[in-house]
């Protein structure tokens, strides 16, 4: 069985990338994220928030480093898709996550804290949505995730990707399921874009806000504008007790959505009208 786990997880490096996101003020060091080779010709996929640049660069698994394009950005789902100029890549095998059992041995691969092609291994605690994240489905698994494991592959015992790690959650980490990733790669983001990344936070009774993480440049968000701290907690007079209300309301808003916030000392209630954009790039 080692020898053999062994085996499975240098195929499984091979098809996994460091993704770095560069700039002037930004470090090398920390700027770190993994992604998964999709296709053969030089599709990558990771998540949103690894992607959140426009200047990326992927490291391969043979030292090569090659400049990144964005394609998909979806930030609903977490996810990414980038370009490479590169063909005959090692691409991964994804699997049927909706096969998953609890207590299933799983492999993450990923690159924390500048560890390049770090390994895991644990078991599937739990599958389902996650309280404050809406409907969504997740893959909780107890493998040893660090900041640089976003975007990784969490694979099966035969190397078959069964999902994208993206956070930690009560030191589980949590992965987008590999269904959801496969539907990504085929139908890209959809919807509205907004231009935000959020994170849910407590807000008074039996609420949740919506932390404003990041706001995209030149994005609806960015013209309305809101900024980073400021929390959303509702769309169209209805409050937000989850991540899914956001995009319901981006869903059902026809291109225009009014947003309920707090900013600041966050003792006044603040609205505002933005005019949305199709989402391409971009769908948050």
């Amino acid at each position: 069985m080692p020898r053999a786990l062994g085996e499975v997880a240098e195929r499984l490096r091979r098809s996994t990338v460091l993704v770095r996101l560069l700039g002037a003020n930004v470090s090398r060091v920390s700027a770190g994220g993994t992604g998964v080779i999709a296709t053969s010709d030089g599709r990558i996929v990771t998540n949103a928030h690894v992607a959140r640049g426009s200047q990326l660069s992927v490291e391969l698994w043979d030292g090569r480093e090659l400049p990144a394009t964005l394609l998909t950005r979806d930030a609903r789902r977490d996810l990414a898709t980038l370009q490479v100029a590169a063909g005959d890549l090692p691409a991964a095998t994804f699997g049927d996550s909706n096969t998953l059992r609890v207590g299933e041995l799983v492999i993450a691969i990923g690159n924390p804290m500048g560890f390049i092609g770090a390994l895991t291994t644990g078991v599937v605690h739990a599958l389902g949505n996650l309280p404050g994240f809406g409907a969504q489905s997740w893959v909780l698994a107890d493998v040893r995730l660090a900041p640089g494991n976003s975007g990784g592959p969490l694979a099966d015992a035969h190397g078959r990707v069964i999902g994208i790690n993206t956070m930690i959650v009560h030191g589980l980490g949590a992965a987008v399921p590999g269904n959801a990733v496969t539907a990504f790669l085929h139908r890209g983001a959809a919807g509205y874009s907004l231009g935000v990344t959020v994170q849910p936070a407590p807000f008074g009774n039996r609420r949740i806000g919506l932390l404003v993480l990041e706001v995209e440049p030149d994005s609806p968000a960015a013209k309305a504008p809101l900024w980073v701290g400021d929390l959303l907690i509702g769309a169209g007079g209805k409050p937000f007790r989850s991540t899914d209300d956001l995009y319901q309301a981006l869903d059902k808003a026809g291109g225009l959505i009014h947003l309920e916030f707090l900013r600041g000392d966050r003792t006044a209630t603040r609205e505002v009208a933005i005019r949305l954009t199709p989402a391409v790039a971009e769908a948050a």
